[in-house]
């Protein structure tokens, strides 16, 4: 379980982290950290690619990129997978929101290598069961990764905590930890290539590959993944979409961030002055997939049922709630 893996690999750092922080290591089958912390069903969550697949791309050294961000709800969401080519489908309730991720794998420090930002304006990411309605930011440097919490943030979340001790910006190669769809691939369109997979909350195994059909109902949770390749060029990210919280506050089942603007640049060094040189181990954790003063309740898809959904954090210690 994830539990045995974290303090082995916080040990690794050579810092001393609190138990609440070693249970902050999550679940993200290479991407973020080691293999070793997922229950992954290929070695090393590196998937081969079958003959006729796409090549897969790799992330430039640096890069920056603007993206809008579509929350897909209402009682026909799941009619409405991702990946998008523009706008969600005609048909489909969504909002949308804006933000930002700067990345440098070049970037070098005591916690590890790489640095990732991502911005969200107005609108923070819907993974948790609390209301999103104000802007955040993610830091990741090195293996640390931190949360900041911008105006409009809930009363009881500090302005600056520690999202995970053990959550790295995903490396260039990334993608080869995730299955390759030729269903979500088909949705993005022409040179369209996505990547995706649904994991079950209760085990962490993965039962689906591609985002269709859904299966929200059945407590599972979407990764997934899109580039566009450019006519006589490289596959350029196009879209980070995947499962986020289904019921309110939230009211997340399916988020898709379109990138726009992406440039091959390095980000300002200042892009990382919020949390550069502070010490991990004097924040408190983030309560953000437990948060501290709402009960974990909210209303399901059947009238008159009442249930919690699981979040990304529960992947691999799901265990379904009683009916109220």
């Amino acid at each position: 379980m994830i539990r045995l893996q974290a303090p082995l690999a916080l040990a690794a750092m050579g810092a001393i982290f609190s138990a609440s922080a070693a249970a902050q290591v999550y679940q993200t089958y290479g991407a973020h950290n080691p293999a070793s912390a997922s229950p992954c069903q290929v070695q090393g969550c590196t998937y081969q690619r079958a003959k006729g697949d796409p090549a897969d791309p790799v992330w430039p050294i640096y890069w920056q990129s603007e993206w809008t961000m579509y929350r897909v709800y209402g009682k026909d969401a799941a009619k409405y997978p991702p990946p998008y080519a523009g706008k969600p489908p005609a048909g489909a309730t969504y909002a949308t929101s804006y933000g930002a991720t700067f990345y440098d794998s070049t970037w070098r420090g005591k916690s590890g290598e790489g640095a990732m930002m991502e911005r969200y304006d107005n609108y923070c990411l819907p993974i948790f069961p609390i209301d999103n309605h104000y802007s955040c930011k993610f830091i990741s440097l090195g293996d640390v990764a931190y949360f900041v919490a911008g105006e409009g943030r809930p009363k009881w979340m500090p302005k600056l905590c520690l999202f995970s001790p053990l959550n790295h910006p995903p490396r260039r190669d990334f993608i080869s930890h995730l299955p390759y769809s030729a269903a979500d691939s088909a949705r993005i369109g022409p040179g369209g290539q996505g990547y995706s997979f649904w994991i079950s909350a209760a085990n962490g195994y993965v039962t689906q590959v591609g985002a269709s059909p859904d299966r929200t109902r059945e407590h599972d949770i979407l990764f997934g993944y899109g580039f566009q390749a450019k006519p006589g060029g490289e596959a350029m990210p196009q879209s980070f979409y995947f499962s986020g919280y289904p019921f309110p506050p939230a009211d997340a089942p399916y988020v898709s961030q379109n990138y726009t603007n992406f440039t091959a640049t390095q980000p300002d060094p200042d892009t990382w002055s919020e949390v550069s040189g502070i010490d991990p181990t004097t924040l408190p954790a983030c309560q953000l997939f437990d948060p501290p003063t709402q009960k974990m309740k909210a209303v399901g898809a059947n009238e008159g049922e009442t249930e919690r959904a699981p979040t990304w954090g529960d992947i691999g210690r799901w265990k379904p709630q009683p009916q109220q």
